[in-house]
């Protein structure tokens, strides 16, 4: 059947009117349909329209740097409200919601895509347990982050005697898709993709929403080119191709790698070594605590486990899972979060979350921006900044080990490391184990409630969330308590009675006892 879906990025956007819902599918730059958003910022700064949208999306839209992503739209009466796991990788999008220019929520990237199949089924909403106890629970703030969000999306309901929370569908006028190829037909594949995105459910709730799905690709061909299997979402989805004018990046920082897109396979020599400083001691520390098998390393510190396994030669001991839904191989660390090089499987973004949600997850590490003394973890909003919390709600929420890692401080901390030890040259000006954080991301209690046993690694001691409260069990050789951890706190820590040195290899040049250790871990499993 001959089609005519072939149309410029101008004409797509005509389409669109004000007061309608725009879903992409993106993870930073992957997905991202930067073509198309141009188009829509180009016709708004002309025309004033189309004005008042609600855009939505799971992951991050950008790169930090307000080069692409959901920044390309963020002018004053184009966009609404926002919908979304993350906007920190669009400080343009976020100085908006911080400043009550837009209207903002946040809820756990595994709710957004997942609700979208929800969506997609006309379900009224999505029922889950993922943000109990947090700023997504209603009894808190109900996923709203600013003071012009009003509307009540998350409810707390009882099923059996169990609370959940249930997120509220919502229709979707546009599903703005990117893939690689296209037939004419419409049918898209993603071979140049580094991840599986959320495309298929969004395409289905919008057109179970009534409304439109555009797809913006690289290349044109024949209907019958592509073979089925690689077929991401049918043409019987799709309303509209529009062809790029310009190459499309595959992640924040690299516009294409071909380990990435899964071609090749690199040697694990070519993944740089870590530099000796406070980060990668964290990361060493945080390494012994690994259990052979399925692992998940979060955005910030722990991207940087992945590279001391390999530095160690125990990469393959471990099996790395992206919350995006990469399996194996090595994490892309910065600007590459989210991307494996030599990953051996791949799944879709939203049943990667599935997955997380169902508990299968024994551990995953996650960076600590703030915690409490009731263990809780801020990860989404710090002195007014929109952050987001990502992945970090549903993974924390399912694995049954989560181990935070960060730095004691903040801004301007400097580490001397010498001679098996670490002292404080200058410390940072920014405390970060408070008294109460100004977000919860994580409870504590609902993790004692749920029997948790979680970690919170610094480069000078460690902590264990215990029924008496947070608990100091290691210190670094050469720090002081007293005046390099406690004065460096807004609460008074419980101290073990057993209190232990921190390894001394760790904080040598060359440590070489991990595999020893997980080689130990592997024969007890």
């Amino acid at each position: 059947m001959k089609t005519n879906k072939v149309i410029n990025a101008q004409e797509a956007v005509e389409l669109i009117q004000d007061g309608q819902t725009i879903g992409i599918a993106v993870s930073g730059h992957a997905g991202m349909p930067e073509e198309l958003f141009e188009a829509i910022s180009e016709r708004f700064l002309k025309t004033g329209h189309p004005k008042n949208i609600t855009v939505t999306h799971g992951a991050g839209s950008g790169d930090f740097q307000d080069n692409g992503g959901t920044a390309t739209i963020s002018h004053d009466g184009l966009i609404k409200k926002i919908i979304t796991a993350y906007i920190g990788a669009s400080p343009k999008t976020a100085k908006m919601a911080a400043e009550d220019k837009i209207e903002c929520y946040f809820f756990p990237q595994g709710v957004v895509t997942q609700l979208f199949g929800e969506i997609a089924r006309k379900s009224p909403g999505l029922i889950s347990r993922v943000g109990l106890g947090t700023f997504v629970d209603p009894r808190i703030e109900g996923g709203k982050v600013n003071n012009v969000s009003k509307e009540d999306l998350v409810k707390l309901i009882d099923i059996e005697g169990e609370e959940y929370l249930f997120f509220k569908s919502f229709p979707i006028h546009f599903a703005l898709l990117r893939g690689t190829t296209a037939d004419t037909n419409g049918n898209m594949s993603i071979e140049k993709e580094g991840k599986i995105m959320e495309s298929l459910p969004l395409a289905q709730a919008a057109k179970a929403s009534g409304g439109k799905v555009i797809i913006q690709v690289e290349t044109l061909v024949e209907p019958g080119t592509l073979h089925p299997a690689s077929v991401v979402v049918p043409g019987i989805y799709v309303d509209h191709i529009v062809v790029a004018q310009k190459p499309q990046r595959q992640t924040m920082g690299t516009l294409f790698n071909r380990s990435f897109s899964g071609e090749v396979k690199i040697p694990a020599s070519n993944v740089n070594p870590l530099p000796l400083n406070a980060d990668k001691i964290i990361c060493r520390r945080a390494a012994m605590e690994v259990l052979p098998g399925p692992v998940n390393f979060g955005i910030g510190i722990p991207q940087g486990i992945g590279n001391v396994l390999s530095e160690e030669g125990v990469a393959d001991l471990v099996t790395t899972v992206s919350e995006i839904g990469n399996i194996g191989g090595i994490p892309g660390v910065g600007l590459d979060f989210g991307h494996h090089y030599n990953a051996e499987a791949r799944i879709p973004h939203h049943s990667s979350h599935i997955w997380f949600d169902g508990g299968s997850l024994k551990q995953a590490f996650f960076g600590l921006a703030q915690t409490d003394k009731e263990g809780n973890v801020n990860a989404a909003k710090f002195s007014g900044k929109m952050v987001g919390p990502g992945g970090f709600i549903n993974v924390t929420a399912g694995c049954q080990e989560p181990i935070f890692c960060g730095t004691l401080t903040a801004r301007g901390l400097e580490a001397k490391i010498e001679g098996g030890k670490i002292a404080i040259a200058k410390e940072g000006t920014e405390k970060k184990f408070l008294d109460q954080v100004e977000q919860i991301s994580f409870s504590g209690k609902q993790a004692r409630k749920d029997g948790k046993h979680c970690l919170y690694i610094t480069e000078r001691c460690v902590f264990e969330l215990r029924d008496e409260g947070m608990t100091i069990i290691e210190i670094a050789p050469g720090i002081d308590l007293e005046k390099d951890i406690l004065a460096q706190m807004n609460f008074k820590p419980v101290i073990s009675p057993d209190l232990k040195l921190m390894p001394e290899g760790i904080f040598k040049p060359e440590w070489g006892e991990l595999k020893s250790i997980l080689e130990a871990k592997l024969k007890n499993k």
